[in-house]
């Protein structure tokens, strides 16, 4: 059953669709702004006009869907850029509404790239203060609504956000919108270079009294039961390669819709090693994206999205 590639197509269990795939995307306020990210090869800080060009390139390459991430130009102890009608997100959201109706836009919603001490909640006295966050966090989410974003996506790992969001979505007048929780996020080292892309390293501490120990495999099961109870549509394990086996148990025990995200180092270590010629990034950067499908995702969010996609046509 191996003798050839279409007899191997053929009996091809597993497949890669462009669907599946979501590019994760940086916009920042300006015009004509291409700021490359060091750390991540091939990703840019981009101002409104340059993001539309770049979704607009994937979106005829096939991919259907971007993950958009906001860099503000002040920050402040109550994350009010997050929700200002007129914030970075709402006015990228806007636009590309307008231009590309028919791109799916999901919006990463989180307080750490606004927050001036760089952490995903309010802060009082070195402590992060879960309840009163929870408030901001909505208010944030149903103005990504308002502006026109498809999908929200909570990725703060706050305990009880999905179910604070959906009720205010709700009373807003958007109980069609859609959550995807970031359901399975862990306090993880293969974040690194996306502090960098988001511009919201920690000023202090760490975020490992919010985010999931990388050690806890059940622990990720309830943090997920939890968000599906309270009404997430979507659940996301992050990061992705090296949870592939929390990846088979969410999708095998809760049947929900899926998301890995690949995220920055993953993307950071293919990069490098292929412009050192130690491998074929194309090849490695299928298999990787195979294998998180194998598992059981049904999204694959990945920087690499639009190579990806025109690799596969």
């Amino acid at each position: 059953m191996r003798q050839s590639p279409a007899l191997r197509k053929l009996v091809c269990e597993t497949r890669l669709s462009v669907d599946q795939l979501v590019l994760p995307l940086f916009v920042r306020g300006g015009k004509k702004v291409r700021r490359a990210i060091g750390a991540m090869p091939g990703v840019f800080q981009l101002s409104p006009d340059e993001l539309l060009r770049e979704a607009g390139r994937a979106h005829e390459l096939g991919v259907p869907a971007i993950l958009l991430f906001g860099i503000p130009d002040k920050k402040d102890a109550r994350a009010s850029g997050a929700f200002a009608k007129n914030g970075i997100v709402q006015q990228a959201v806007r636009l590309l509404k307008k231009e590309l109706p028919s791109l799916l836009i999901i919006t990463d919603v989180c307080l750490c790239e606004y927050m001036e001490h760089g952490h995903c909640g309010i802060v009082s006295q070195g402590k992060i203060l879960n309840d009163p966050t929870l408030k901001i966090l909505a208010r944030t989410a149903v103005s990504h609504a308002d502006a026109g974003a498809d999908i929200v996506a909570p990725s703060d790992m706050m305990d009880g956000r999905v179910a604070a969001i959906r009720a205010a979505l709700d009373k807003g007048g958007f109980s069609d919108t859609p959550i995807m929780s970031y359901a399975a996020k862990f306090a993880s080292a293969y974040y690194g270079p996306f502090r960098e892309a988001a511009e919201s390293a920690p000023k202090f501490g760490d975020r490992r009294s919010y985010q999931m120990d990388a050690a806890n495999a059940n622990e990720a099961l309830r943090e997920v039961a939890l968000d599906i109870r309270e009404g997430a549509d979507i659940v996301m394990v992050k990061p992705a390669l090296a949870y592939l086996d929390l990846i088979y148990r969410v999708k095998t025990e809760f049947g929900y819709p899926t998301a890995a995200y690949c995220v920055s180092a993953e993307h950071a270590m293919i990069k490098a090693a292929a412009a050192n010629g130690w491998i074929d990034e194309r090849a490695v950067t299928l298999e990787t994206l195979l294998a998180m499908r194998r598992a059981g995702a049904d999204i694959l969010i990945t920087y690499a999205a639009a190579d990806v996609a025109r690799w596969i046509k």
